[in-house]
């Protein structure tokens, strides 16, 4: 099965701005917590991303795999670190983890990689 990776990408945050006009309160709520989670502390973005890549496998969250692999790159991480991270959620998800790791995650690597080099 081929994915087209980009248009998830854009469908889920393009989601999150809909529902977001409907629903403000919910959407602020979840922006505010991602946002809490992400900053930098102790643990630099780069790798609170790549944590997020093997949880996606691990969970088989397509839009989670899509969003946080450019997230990934975004935030200065490698094709070899992305991969590298899911193969930690193959150590704990056997064989559907390795599914998505090498379909769509290693799809999203082809189409966004480009983008941050």
């Amino acid at each position: 099965m081929a994915y087209n990776v980009r248009e998830l990408l854009n469908s889920f945050v393009g989601g999150l701005e809909n529902l977001a006009t409907t629903n403000p309160e919910n959407v602020g709520a979840f922006m505010g917590l991602l946002g809490a989670s992400y900053e930098p502390k102790s643990i630099d973005l780069k790798t609170k991303e790549l944590m997020s890549v093997a949880i996606g496998c691990f969970t088989r969250c397509e839009y989670c795999i899509v969003y946080h692999s450019y997230k990934a790159f975004e935030a200065g991480a490698t094709k070899e670190e992305i991969l590298e991270a899911a193969m930690i959620s193959v150590a704990f998800g056997g064989g559907p983890s390795m599914a998505y790791a090498v379909t769509l995650l290693n799809e999203c690597i082809v189409e966004f990689e480009g983008d941050f080099k």
